[in-house]
């Protein structure tokens, strides 16, 4: 089973590898459905590909959006210049893309976005029919969906499951609340996330007269779902023969990817995880709360439910390692204020999880004695850790 990655940039394409991802999906600056993501130019999409091939892994590029006709010919010579650079796949959701770049015999296979909302065998044959390798299940199914989709397509097409990050209130994203809230379409790659923002109640009789209506001491999350943490459904997804689960998160850290494509490459790789065990992990980064979601058979207000000890972390990011030194040194990216002396919890590309003491004082690599650095500023750490390994500040 393919574990599959987001990057938003060339940096988080290379930590995705790094941390065990078999294979990396990424936007370039038009196509996209996360236009804010930071995405790749085309230079930096010709580099995140090389590097991608040089490890043996699979880089799949969105092109997502629903185009407007006079769109179509960017969006062809967009697919022809990265089909150009070796790209692997294009993942699509509007049929007329699909069936433009199939006739443009290009060496990149075709994958169907969850955008297109596939919840039946019959529409992934269909699809297999016009040309497309693979299609997103859409995040709407259960399991018990999921295996009888599987039956039925009996191997004609490559499947791919969401199984961790943030969800859409809509239905597999296909909302209107942010262009109607905010002049940004969702399904341009614009969406703003009004679902998530803080709503109060006005009766209509008297206006400027805020309800309080809570769900918890923060105020009223109405449309604002938890995430996806579906990794107990993963041996049944792989017994039911899904080709690849992926994990949400364009837009989302370093720290992020690292930690979390990390749990789930040491679960495809045999090692098992009390449910206790997992949450711990993966409540490293933060989240508003994890949920099965569909996955489950069904959504419950709890889904929606905001719980606040649970959508926290306590754990800082505060540096990673950049490289070794010659002389069992390293040096660190500071990203979050580190103090000397600070006791930090190292997690190293590997997935082992470790601790270790700052340094008192700290060395700056210009040889300048300190008693605390600060963001991008650069450290001289008296200690054997490898280049991607991640530090941080954890009470868990």
């Amino acid at each position: 089973m393919e574990l599959l990655a987001p990057a938003g940039n060339l940096e988080k394409l290379k930590w995705a590898v790094t941390y065990g991802a078999d294979a990396v999906y990424f936007g370039c600056e038009f196509g996209s459905l996360r236009s804010f993501a930071g995405n790749f130019s085309f230079d930096d999409a010709k580099a995140g590909l090389d590097y991608l091939h040089a490890h043996n892994k699979k880089g799949y590029v969105t092109l997502n959006i629903y185009p407007y006709s006079d769109e179509f010919d960017k969006l062809l010579e967009t697919a022809k210049t990265l089909d150009g650079y070796g790209a692997d796949a294009f993942i699509v959701a509007d049929l007329g893309v699909l069936q433009r770049l199939k006739q443009l015999g290009l060496n990149a296979d075709l994958h169907i976005s969850t955008q297109a909302n596939t919840t039946n065998y019959q529409a992934a044959l269909a699809y297999k029919e016009l040309g497309a390798k693979r299609v997103n299940l859409a995040r709407e199914l259960s399991l018990e969906k999921i295996q009888d989709i599987q039956k039925n397509i009996n191997g004609k097409i490559e499947t791919e499951i969401f199984v961790h990050g943030a969800v859409c209130f809509s239905y597999s994203g296909r909302c209107a609340i942010s262009d109607y809230l905010t002049g940004y379409k969702a399904n341009r790659g614009q969406c703003k996330h009004p679902c998530r923002w803080k709503y109060s109640l006005v009766e209509e009789t008297r206006p400027g007269e805020y309800m309080p209506v809570f769900e918890d001491d923060r105020g009223l999350y109405l449309f604002n779902s938890r995430e996806l943490a579906l990794f107990e459904f993963v041996p049944a997804l792989k017994e039911a023969g899904v080709t690849s689960i992926k994990i949400e998160g364009r837009m989302k850290s370093i720290h992020y990817i690292a930690s979390v494509v990390s749990f789930y490459r040491r679960m495809l790789d045999g090692e098992e995880f009390t449910a206790d065990r997992a949450f711990e992990l993966l409540n490293r980064v933060s989240n508003r709360g994890y949920s099965q979601g569909f996955m489950k058979g069904g959504i419950t207000p709890d889904d929606y439910s905001i719980d606040e000890s649970l959508s926290t972390s306590e754990t800082v990011f505060v540096a990673n390692v950049m490289e070794e030194t010659q002389d069992g040194k390293c040096v660190l990216e500071i990203r979050n204020k580190i103090h000397a002396g600070d006791r930090l919890e190292t997690l190293s590309p590997d997935g082992n999880i470790g601790t270790i003491t700052m340094d008192d004082p700290l060395e700056l690599t210009n040889g300048q004695a300190v008693d605390f650095a600060n963001n991008s500023q650069f450290v001289l750490l008296d200690a054997p850790l490898k280049p991607y390994t991640i530090l941080r500040r954890t009470s868990c």
